[in-house]
């Protein structure tokens, strides 16, 4: 194997990141790079949606900065981390080259990843246990031209943040978290991956679509959820140990230290140690 990339602070045994979103305007591709330059892991997984397909057909929208995310990657393939790509329903184009590989990344429909200390999990975006996506896609669109709109709102609010001296804030995120349909939406979704887990015979889950990111054992089985690159720019590592931890990036975004010199970011308490 090759050496890890050089410019990594922290290499761990495995990152998980899911919904990026590249082709977006609200995709936060400069904070990922951040993330990107001092992280690094024997085993990448890219948990879907990481390029979005469904705005990309309506116009194209394709900076420098989300060229820099796929260049970022393929650069730690290069290197020697194993990158799996598990497509979601905005990078469904993918599902039809299952087995494939391109710059070194591995295309599949899902994954099982073994833990250091021997437990399994499902990776899986998700999207298959989402009725609406499944059943009503035209509503989908629609609810993807509302939320785009509402991810315009949020990226004008957090420029004036800036100005101001505030960190970034999700306008989106906080909305979703107070609309009590979008909180049912949450559970309902979290207990069908956990109980489909359940039926693989493994020890938990890891999967994305939904864009909140989680940890938790409350359907007696560990889900584990990676959030987004869209509002709350979040990741899960695998430590050495066979610990996750769920990194919430985004809350360090006003910092800006020198990244060679950067702590650890901080991790929610209640998401530690699914070991």
């Amino acid at each position: 194997m090759s050496a890890p990339d050089t410019e990594s602070t922290y290499r761990h045994r495995a990152l998980f990141l899911s919904d990026i979103h590249l082709g977006t305007r609200g995709c936060q591709a400069e904070m990922l790079l951040d993330f990107l330059k001092i992280h690094d892991a024997e085993t990448i997984y890219l948990v879907g949606d990481i390029v979005d397909g469904w705005r990309l057909q309506k116009g194209w929208y394709w900076p420098q900065s989300h060229n820099d995310v796929v260049q970022k990657l393929l650069r730690k393939a290069r290197k020697g981390s194993r990158i799996i790509y598990v497509p979601g329903n905005h990078d469904e184009f993918l599902r039809n080259y299952y087995g494939a590989h391109f710059g070194g990344i591995e295309v599949v429909e899902t994954h099982i990843h073994e833990t250091a200390n021997g437990k399994k999990f499902l990776v899986i975006h998700g999207d298959q246990f989402d009725m609406v996506v499944r059943h009503a896609k035209w509503l989908a669109h629609l609810g993807d031209w509302a939320y785009s709109l509402a991810l315009g709102i949020n990226t004008v609010l957090n420029l004036a943040r800036r100005k101001l001296g505030f960190g970034y804030w999700s306008l989106s995120a906080w909305a979703k978290l107070k609309v009590k349909n979008a909180v049912n939406f949450i559970g309902t979704f979290e207990e069908t991956l956990s109980q489909e887990a359940l039926k693989h015979n493994v020890d938990g889950v890891i999967c994305g679509h939904i864009h909140h990111a989680e940890i938790h054992s409350k359907f007696g089985i560990d889900y584990m959820n990676t959030g987004d690159w869209v509002e709350s720019c979040t990741a899960i590592i695998e430590h050495e140990d066979g610990e996750f931890e769920l990194i919430r990036w985004g809350e360090q975004e006003s910092k800006k230290p020198d990244p060679l010199a950067l702590p650890l970011p901080a991790t929610d308490a209640k998401t530690k140690a699914i070991a």
